[in-house]
């Protein structure tokens, strides 16, 4: 019994070290980083961009405004499908072997009934964790 407490407690502690950066990581920044300077546009290109909008005729303006909402729907829709995968299956797949209650929480994105299943059974054998953790990353279960 106290072997298995001095493993749960030292899996908790490596779990929050690691984890740490990747929460900050997904935190909000209220500093531009390099990434956000690299896609944002030209606050010229902006402006000509406004101007021309601003020129359109009433009808076009609707028109536009339409177009633009029905590609978010769509976007959404596709996100929650699972057809806009984001995520490496592969840098994914390698955590699962790692690390398999936090690949199962990359991939859920949230901390579930699956994340507490693969955390018991890393805890207990981490052999069966890190197959149910590979089964989740690949979408079999």
């Amino acid at each position: 019994m106290k072997k298995m407490t001095t493993q749960l407690f030292t899996f908790l502690f490596l779990f929050s070290i690691i984890s740490s950066p990747v929460l900050a990581a997904s935190l909000p920044s209220s500093e531009p980083s390099a990434n956000t300077a690299k896609t944002e546009p030209a606050p010229a290109a902006v402006n000509s961009a406004l101007d021309e909008f601003k020129n359109l005729s009433r009808h076009e303006r609707k028109a536009r405004v339409k177009e633009a909402k029905k590609m978010i729907k769509e976007y959404r829709a596709d996100k929650r499908s699972g057809r806009a995968e984001e995520t490496d299956q592969v840098l994914l797949a390698i955590l699962a072997i790692l690390l398999p209650p936090l690949a199962v929480y990359l991939k859920e994105g949230e901390v579930n009934s699956r994340f507490w299943i693969s955390l018991i059974l890393t805890l207990l054998f981490w052999i069966p964790g890190v197959i149910f953790a590979l089964l989740v990353v690949f979408d079999a279960i």
